[in-house]
């Protein structure tokens, strides 16, 4: 299959945020390389960029792999800022990094100044069956409270639903009202909506 030209060609930028440690780093290199890491260096930030194909559309994915740890935290809005759509990442390991899935939510809202915003939650680490402690039923119940998609994703090799879960941001972003893509932060002429 040949590229597109990249002229009509939309870029999305999608960030991969979460706590350090719970695998985002091993889910998007699994995404971009095909490779499964296993140790890998704290992650300041890195970006990757790749041309795919999704559902027949042609796209660029400008994907940013944030760092977990909270030094790098001053960061965090710059990136926010910048997001399309976001993957946010626990790992079923770990139950505070379940937990703090509900601050980079918020924080996200805020600093888009929306009420909503295309996002989806990631529940990564699922090939460790024996060391679970975040059921999926959990982490059903948190996306739907947060009212975005919920994917189960292992960058482990075999992976399962790593492309799955950068395509549904996508989809997610694609699934947006128009006018909600234009009126980023121009506000409203009306007055009052009553909702």
């Amino acid at each position: 299959m040949s590229k597109p030209p990249n002229d009509n060609v939309t870029t999305y930028k999608l960030v991969v945020v979460g706590d350090g440690g719970v695998g985002k780093s091993a889910l998007t290199i699994q995404f971009f390389q095909k490779m499964f890491v296993q140790d890998y260096d704290p992650t300041i930030e890195d970006s990757y960029i790749q041309h795919t194909e999704i559902d027949g559309q042609w796209c660029i994915l400008d994907v940013l792999d944030t760092a977990g740890q909270e030094e790098f935290s001053a960061m965090r809005e710059q990136y926010m800022r910048k997001g399309d759509g976001f993957l946010l990442v626990y790992s079923v390991i770990d139950p505070q990094s379940y937990e703090n899935i509900r601050h980079f939510h918020t924080s996200i809202l805020r600093v888009k100044d929306r009420d909503s915003y295309p996002m989806i939650l990631v529940a990564n680490k699922v090939d460790l069956v024996h060391l679970r402690k975040v059921t999926e039923d959990q982490g059903r119940e948190l996306a739907s409270q947060l009212q975005i998609p919920y994917i189960e994703t292992s960058a482990k090799d075999p992976p399962l639903n790593v492309d799955a879960a950068f395509h549904e941001v996508v989809r997610v972003i694609r699934a947006q009202p128009v006018e909600n893509k234009d009126k980023k932060r121009k506000k409203s002429s009306k007055k009052c909506r009553l909702m």
